[in-house]
């Protein structure tokens, strides 16, 4: 685990306490985007879970909504499922809030405590990769394990298309 940067070795800490079969990869290539991230993995772009992370504007606590690959974010649907408006976070305050950079935003192991919203769409794939802290690295874990983990709310997050 030394080998991990600082930020994967936070996350692989979480995953041997709750999920140990999970080891974090670093891959050569940058899985900042589902796209990316599909891509050096081989697998269809939907099993990427990808961590957005927004700024509730009241509580100025940090939202995380874990979606599908394909799917969008409904930040109307995010602001009534959480109670209040959002805005987007920039790249010093999900740094801060988190303790990862944008494009490597783990789902779990976050300096403070996020809102967490889940896509009810996730739940069709058996896995998913996600995040591990940095832009380059990733780790698959069981979709069920994912959303226990995560401890949010499944929701319907989806943008309309």
């Amino acid at each position: 685990m030394n080998e991990l940067p600082e930020s994967c070795r936070a996350v692989q800490a979480f995953l041997q306490q709750h999920a140990p079969y999970a080891q974090i990869q670093i891959l050569p290539a940058s899985t900042r985007t589902a796209q990316d991230a599909a891509d050096a993995l081989h697998c269809n772009r939907a099993q990427i879970a990808k961590s957005i992370i927004f700024r509730a504007l009241e509580s100025d606590r940090h939202v995380l909504v874990i979606t599908c690959g394909d799917n969008r974010v409904s930040e109307s649907k995010v602001a009534v499922l959480i109670g209040e408006n959002i805005g987007k976070a920039d790249a010093a305050f999900v740094r801060d809030k988190t303790g990862f950079v944008i494009g490597g935003v783990a789902p779990f192991a976050h300096r403070c405590e996020p809102i967490v919203l889940l896509d009810q769409t996730s739940a069709r794939f058996d896995r998913m990769w996600a995040a591990a802290g940095t832009p380059n690295s990733i780790v698959a874990i069981n979709t069920a394990d994912l959303i226990k983990l995560c401890n949010g709310q499944i929701a319907d997050i989806a943008a309309s298309t």
